[in-house]
């Protein structure tokens, strides 16, 4: 078979392996969509040679892709079939880990710590393929409700969304700042405005404030217009938003979003890299604010988060602005570099 790989210097390239055969307590998959990730832009854009950020687990150029979902195409021996068997849709839960440890065996094998876990596309082969070869403790079915475009979805950004949001632990009367409307971000306005939460987006791109009406933004905002913390008070009759989540991994955006918020309020950050610095004693401690930071989502969240699309009826794929098929992948990629458009994908099989 044939998998896309990242040879550096904004290139992309093609490798060819073998179609692969399922050892015991392994599965075959037959890729149907691939999610383009923004993180992929990091191993995209790195000069040619630079080594990986995680240690590789395998020899040789690595097939890029981590929001895999497909068919079952073949089962190895001592997979029991409530576990897979062939013809199951559904999605991959991205990493691996020892299986022993107490975050492996809660769900979070990403957080492994008897070993460095496989983190499938980046030090082993992922899901920009015909086939993906993974355990089979990585599956998680996807409802028949939902398009493999929705559980690509699920199977990053908006499964980091849904964690996050269950983290702020939220209800129905209550308000969210949603900092950043990219891929996660929108994929939060979408959610939180599913599960009955007031949404006020923010956004510095006028096309990404219009789409987060689309999802489903009560309020849309545009920082570098106004002031972000007083338009949210503003928006909510001088109180603040009863939390917020940063999906930029802005500095400034991050200052602004433990800003917007009232008394007692939590604050997640999501979007990676860029500091922050606050006055502790008046934006945390008089307030009482909680800030935390919450990664990726866990095997048990990405099925909750499937099960409650499915129930609610979210239209997930719509996340997708652009499809393309694997040979499409120089203008898959430099389209996404650009980060002008909304989030892409590759249709396999």
């Amino acid at each position: 078979m044939r998998g896309l790989t990242f040879p550096g210097d904004r290139k992309v390239d093609f490798v060819e392996i073998p179609d692969p055969t399922p050892a015991a307590g392994e599965v075959v998959l037959e890729m149907k969509v691939s999610g383009i990730c923004g993180s992929d832009l990091h191993v995209y854009r790195a000069p040619a040679g630079t080594p990986s950020f995680v240690p590789a687990l395998i020899d040789g150029p690595i097939i890029a892709g981590h929001e895999p979902c497909g068919i079952v195409a073949a089962v190895g021996k001592d997979v029991s079939p409530t576990v897979a068997k062939v013809g199951d849709r559904v999605m991959v839960h991205h990493y691996w880990g020892c299986t022993c440890c107490r975050h492996c065996r809660t769900g979070w094998p990403q957080m492994c710590t008897t070993q460095v876990p496989a983190i499938y596309g980046a030090n082993t082969h992922g899901a920009h393929a015909q086939y993906m070869k993974v355990p089979a403790g990585t599956l998680v079915h996807l409802p028949d409700e939902l398009s493999f475009a929705s559980g690509a979805a699920i199977s990053c950004g908006t499964g980091t969304a849904y964690q996050a949001l269950k983290r702020l632990n939220l209800s129905g009367d209550e308000t969210v700042a949603i900092y950043g409307q990219g891929p996660v971000g929108l994929a939060g306005t979408q959610l939180a405005a599913a599960m009955g939460v007031r949404v006020i987006a923010l956004d510095l791109d006028a096309n990404r404030l219009v789409n987060a009406q689309k999802f489903g933004a009560d309020v849309v905002i545009n920082p570098g217009e106004t002031d972000a913390p007083d338009a949210i008070r503003e928006a909510t009759g001088g109180l603040g938003a009863d939390a917020a989540f940063e999906a930029s991994g802005s500095p400034i955006a991050r200052s602004s979003a433990i800003k917007s918020v009232r008394p007692w309020a939590s604050v997640a950050m999501v979007g990676v890299g860029g500091d922050v610095t606050i006055d502790v004693a008046k934006e945390l401690i008089q307030p009482q604010v909680t800030v935390f930071g919450t990664w990726s989502f866990s095997s048990i969240v990405q099925e909750d988060c499937a099960r409650f699309a499915a129930a609610k009826g979210v239209a997930l794929d719509a996340i997708f602005e652009n499809r393309w098929t694997l040979d499409q992948a120089e203008e898959a990629y430099r389209v996404t570099d650009a980060q002008s458009s909304g989030k892409g994908l590759f249709d396999i099989g």
